[in-house]
């Protein structure tokens, strides 16, 4: 069985969801972790969950919503961490490609969430693109004040960023990007990681893989990422399917 780590179905209507998770099954893919990126959104994720027996769900604010709503406190997060099938803090993180909101409120808030999961000790997600310096220094950081679990989801920056995510004991999420015919350097960054700290996601409805690229993507889509993966690692599916799934057992305690 494999598990989509990170995707977000609240871009799905009603009747999309049970249509999609049942070819989730089809593609042996059997639990989806659904992401927040607002904590506002947290009530509708926590529906999606309770009406599927096999998607769990995240809260937090995701980078380019950062200060949209007034940064939440580490309480708050971790308050809403209570329910039961909240088994993340996130996605947080900093993304200075397209700045949506400024860099020291995302910075604020992405501080926020880490003590958050300091606090929970439930897995950070990690949203990355063109700020590894600053995502690397703020993790030492707030890692250097209390440990907690972490990963980089949908994997797609430097090997810097990724050596000092495994060195604080954090997790390499990989998604479609990993399928792309201009992506062997992330492919070389992921056969080289330990592999009990590799996942697999989806990012849908974003980044679909090879081939659907171009096409809207679902959970059901990651059992490509998963055989693109296991190639890499010279495993066979069902070794890469065992491994992730036990990999996200371990970091996702709460699902265990």
């Amino acid at each position: 069985m494999l598990v989509d780590t990170h995707c977000h179905l609240d871009y799905f209507t009603d009747t999309e969801i049970p249509e999609m998770l049942a070819r989730a099954r089809e593609a042996g893919v059997g639990e989806v972790v659904t992401i927040g990126t607002r904590m506002s959104q947290a009530p509708r994720l926590r529906q999606i969950a309770d009406a599927n027996a096999n998607v769990w769900c995240t809260v937090g604010v995701h980078p380019h919503q950062a200060g949209e709503e007034g940064i939440p406190t580490p309480e708050e997060i971790a308050a809403a961490t209570a329910y039961p099938k909240v088994i993340g803090v996130g996605e947080t993180g900093l993304d200075y490609f397209y700045d949506k909101a400024p860099r020291e409120a995302q910075k604020a808030n992405f501080r926020a969430h880490c003590a958050a999961a300091r606090l929970t000790q439930l897995p950070l997600c990690i949203h990355a693109r063109d700020a590894d310096d600053d995502i690397a220094e703020i993790l030492r950081d707030e890692v250097g004040k209390g440990a907690f679990p972490l990963l980089l989801h949908c994997f797609s920056s430097t090997r810097a960023l990724a050596e000092c995510a495994l060195e604080l004991g954090g997790y390499i999420s990989l998604s479609g990007i990993l399928t792309f015919p201009k992506s062997q350097e992330i492919r070389d960054i992921a056969r080289d990681v330990p592999k009990e700290r590799l996942l697999v996601e989806t990012d849908s409805p974003y980044l679909a893989p090879v081939p659907f690229r171009g096409k809207r993507n679902e959970p059901g889509y990651v059992a490509h990422t998963a055989r693109v993966l296991a190639g890499i690692c010279g495993m066979s599916e069902a070794e890469m399917a065992d491994l992730t799934t036990a990999n996200f057992r371990r970091l996702f305690r709460k699902a265990a």
